[in-house]
């Protein structure tokens, strides 16, 4: 890796790492290659860029204390207000710097994605995008399959959360790194892709690596609960609110199944259907 790059990177990690994020580089023109033109990204291809996604930790280094501080007001979506909250402090870090930060749910006033998600994890070499394309005579006909990216060590338990674009900084000679391909087998390829679109509820679908680490069953709670009633989940409802139960009033939190996957996530090719699947 390219000194700047790798200094960089360690100024980025040092922001975000201890907080249960990972940090992966790369170049624009790396994953504008695999779009049409109207997804690139509009910078020159040699532009450095990185790729953020978080971890199972994520929940009780980011999440938990976020919540616990000054800075959840006006009260909207917790999760992508603590990242939102993370990426600005790497913005703040580089004040010399033009930095961009594009969250994975950003859309253009049309609607289309500011960034497809698991294109970016992929080219960046922080997960594998498994993709129908990537089955030998499949079994699916007319079905739709959307395609899942797969992280080396946490299986499907993480989330893919943005990228920051340095724009200024170009670097020619970084070498691309290829994602691992760890669901390798036809067979394996097939249950992945089918739980995915259709189980994704059970969440097998994460498990198809061993993961070092899974959400806690904290986070699958709050996750599996309907976006209407997370708040009195965390307790956060305001004070004229009630929860509709005491139980619910755990006080946690983290992320899971919005239902079918917005299609902001990413695709590798933006000319298929939004995915179905769970969120984070």
């Amino acid at each position: 890796m390219e000194p700047l790059v790798a200094d960089l990177k360690q100024k980025i990690e040092d922001t975000l790492c201890p907080f249960g994020f990972e940090v992966h580089p790369f170049q624009v023109a790396w994953y504008n290659a695999l779009l049409p033109p109207a997804f690139h990204l509009p910078l020159p291809g040699p532009t450095l860029a990185f790729l953020v996604l978080s971890t199972p930790a994520m929940f009780d280094r980011a999440l938990k204390p976020f919540l616990q501080s000054h800075h959840l007001q006006p009260l909207t979506d917790p999760v992508d207000q603590c990242v939102a909250y993370h990426l600005g402090r790497v913005r703040e870090s580089f004040p010399e710097l033009q930095i961009e930060v594009i969250a994975d749910y950003e859309v253009h006033p049309n609607r289309r994605p500011k960034i497809l998600a698991q294109t970016a994890a992929h080219v960046a070499g922080a997960a594998y995008y498994y993709q129908r394309q990537d089955v030998e005579s499949d079994p699916w006909g007319t079905q739709h399959i959307a395609g899942v990216c797969i992280h080396p060590r946490f299986g499907g338990w993480f989330a893919i959360r943005g990228v920051v674009l340095l724009r200024g900084i170009e670097v020619p000679n970084l070498p691309p790194t290829k994602p691992i391909d760890c669901v390798p087998t036809r067979a394996d390829r097939i249950t992945l892709l089918e739980r995915f679109n259709f189980h994704w509820r059970d969440w097998t679908y994460r498990d198809a690596v061993t993961p070092q680490e899974r959400y806690s069953e904290e986070q699958k709670a709050y996750f599996s609960t309907p976006p209407a009633q997370r708040l009195a989940l965390l307790g956060l409802l305001q004070p004229s609110e009630e929860p509709s139960s005491p139980s619910q009033e755990l006080h946690f939190t983290t992320h899971l199944p919005k239902k079918p996957q917005n299609p902001r996530r990413g695709w590798l090719s933006p000319s298929v259907s939004p995915p179905i699947s769970p969120g984070p």
